[in-house]
């Protein structure tokens, strides 16, 4: 016993000490800030273009943009690669409080196909997103209720559709000219600054020419001398086949009393924080109600109940009692496909352990939207690194219903949740292969995930169980009886199917308002960073769940049906398919999705978080109602 504890121990201390090294390498550079001297360059990278409508990103140079002479592509760790960004480098390139006016980045002419890519593009609203000194390139934009306060949008808009001169016919125009602010914060001491904002001002402008000179090009519609486009003479820059554009740029430089640690506040002002609150305060009263509900259980009519039995003095008299107490004898019967249940509660465990640790690491801030990915590669790690959880929990469960094929479930174990996963990643990533996406994940990367899953993450399974069955099993606190006994017929509303959607209501309805903000974070291209607020709903999302499992089985067990096992884990996981309602009522209500390929990427990922979440939900369920289940069997006296 001692020695497996300490091997246990051992093994998962090592795992811990290789998570934190790994994850460090990750998302812990390119944190620290940078103090630029006057006239320091300041290079700028593109990212993908992006669009909300159609949810396929793509390579900022699949359209016809100003190249450099090397297009190089920036070291991207493993979540920056699964969200599909691609940052290289471009031919933006300022000097730090060193104003440029209207500089001219390349003149293009569009052929067929690019001019087709151009339109396509304004027609799906895709967004240019560039980076400077590792932040996001921003739009301001006034707030519906026209209060004063800053807000942006990510990227700026590749171009527009309208009517120009009275022309009948809309047109497509491009933003071809930018004018860039850079705010900077200056230190008192020394004449060094530190970037705290990027904004970006996009305006479309058919410039005009005498005579293109490549080394010192002359404008007419916008020169070296003025630092503003010349008024009233601005028409917009047309989209078409044989059409020349022109790429100019402004760069204007402006002191801010915001501090470096404070850069990123702006873009993270888009969440209300009282519509958080009312989020907590609408969970915490759910959980209160089911509490008061478990509490008078527990302390009454369950108290009152072993009081009952623990005082009958013949058999004749236990005889003529009704309710759990009749059930002793085949409440711990193993259940139909005990090996399954077994499979699914190890990687509820290993969701559940990702979950908390990724949470605890992004509320401590190592997760912060400035790493990006950081957030992906930590949750990806963690999950392999939480097999050992899986495999251990897995096998105690399984010696308990005292099976033996341990080798079987814990294969099982390890291959069935992530391997229903990476089959349906596989054919959602070949559809968005199919649309020449930058989503797309590489082969290599693919290998990559491969490699760690069953490298490391099958291992880790496999050496959890090991030290689950080498633990003594867990001993019932009452006989179970050889022959099984007789269900009698329950009410309507304790059947199966009823009782069972009627538990996923609660923990569903605990975390809904948060689930808004999430699905918009993801899904409408915003930062999603309070992750204190996110930790409280979780906690009362398990408080929930193990509450209203407790209750149900509690009235399932009165009415003498012994089958609790399945049912809990179910009660508490049918929150998943409220999940995914909503997620389906989401898309039709606040998304614009047109796209055959971007509907079924959408429902295909949703369908995955759904399941996990029902992976998640149902072991929690499975655990509060084995506790309780427990406590109340070896609570009362059984000859």
């Amino acid at each position: 016993m001692g020695r497996s504890s300490t091997r246990f121990t051992t093994v998962f201390v090592v795992s811990l000490l290789l998570l934190i090294s790994s994850a460090h390498s990750f998302y812990l550079p390119g944190v620290a800030p940078r103090d630029f001297q006057r006239g320091h360059p300041l290079p700028v990278k593109v990212n993908k273009l992006s669009s909300t409508k159609t949810q396929l990103p793509y390579d900022y140079y699949y359209l016809d943009y100003c190249k450099p002479t090397k297009i190089m592509n920036n070291a991207e760790n493993l979540g920056e690669v699964l969200r599909g960004d691609r940052i290289e480098n471009s031919v933006y390139t300022f000097h730090m409080r060193e104003e440029q006016s209207c500089k001219v980045a390349c003149r293009a002419k569009l052929n067929v196909e690019s001019a087709k890519n151009f339109q396509e593009k304004i027609d799906d609203e895709y967004r240019v997103n560039m980076i400077l000194d590792n932040l996001p390139v921003a739009v301001l934009r006034q707030r519906r209720d026209g209060s004063q306060s800053t807000t942006y949008e990510h990227g700026f808009l590749v171009g527009f559709k309208g009517n120009y001169a009275g022309s009948k016919e809309e047109k497509y125009f491009i933003n071809n000219h930018l004018s860039f602010r850079v705010m900077y914060h200056k230190d008192p001491e020394t004449d060094t600054a530190r970037i705290v904002g990027f904004e970006v001002t996009p305006n479309s402008i058919s410039h005009e020419y005498k005579e293109w000179d490549e080394k010192n090009p002359q404008l007419s519609t916008c020169n070296q001398n003025t630092k503003n486009i010349i008024q009233g003479s601005i028409v917009p820059q047309e989209v078409g086949r044989d059409k020349e554009v022109v790429f100019t740029y402004d760069v204007t430089f402006k002191e801010s009393d915001i501090k470096w640690a404070s850069r990123w506040d702006t873009y993270l002002l888009m969440n209300d924080d009282q519509i958080h609150w009312f989020s907590i305060i609408n969970s915490l009263m759910i959980v209160l109600f089911l509490s008061g509900m478990v509490a008078m259980i527990m302390m009454r009519t369950l108290y009152r109940d072993i009081a009952n039995y623990n005082q009958l003095e013949t058999q004749d008299e236990a005889q003529e009692e009704t309710g759990w107490k009749l059930v002793h004898g085949d409440v711990f019967r193993a259940p139909i496909n005990s090996g399954l249940l077994c499979v699914y509660i190890g990687t509820g465990v290993q969701i559940l352990a990702m979950t908390l640790v990724t949470m605890i690491c992004a509320m401590l801030g190592f997760l912060s939207p400035s790493n990006r990915g950081g957030l992906m590669t930590a949750m990806v790690l963690l999950w392999v690194f939480m097999g050992l959880f899986a495999g251990y929990s897995s096998a105690r469960l399984y010696k308990m219903f005292k099976s033996t094929e341990w080798k079987r479930n814990t294969l099982k174990t390890a291959v069935m949740f992530p391997g229903i996963l990476f089959s349906v990643f596989f054919v959602l990533n070949a559809l968005i292969w199919g649309e020449k996406s930058s989503g797309a994940v590489p082969f290599t990367t693919m290998f990559l995930l491969v490699v760690l899953w069953f490298g490391i993450s099958v291992p880790l399974v496999f050496a959890g169980s090991y030290f689950g069955f080498k633990k003594r099993a867990i001993e019932d606190p009452v006989k179970t009886n050889k022959i099984p006994r007789q269900i009698p017929e329950q009410a309507w509303y304790m059947k199966p199917v009823f009782s069972i959607l009627i538990g996923g209501i609660l923990p569903f309805g605990a975390v809904f308002i948060e689930l808004f903000f999430i699905l918009t974070s993801i899904w409408l291209n915003q930062f999603y960073y309070i992750f204190g607020f996110l930790f409280i709903v979780f906690v009362i999302l398990i408080i929930t769940c193990a509450e209203i499992t407790i209750v149900l089985c509690y009235f399932q067990l009165c009415s003498e049906d012994y089958n609790w096992w399945w049912r809990a884990y179910l009660t508490a996981g049918s929150s998943a398919l409220y999940l995914f309602l909503y997620s389906v009522f989401y898309f039709f209500t606040k998304l614009e999705i047109t796209k055959l390929v971007s509907g079924i990427l959408y429902f295909g990922y949703m369908l995955i978080a759904s399941y996990a979440f029902f992976v998640l939900t149902g072991t929690i369920g499975f655990y509060a109602c084995f506790w309780f289940v427990r406590k109340i069997y070896s609570s009362v006296k059984i000859d």
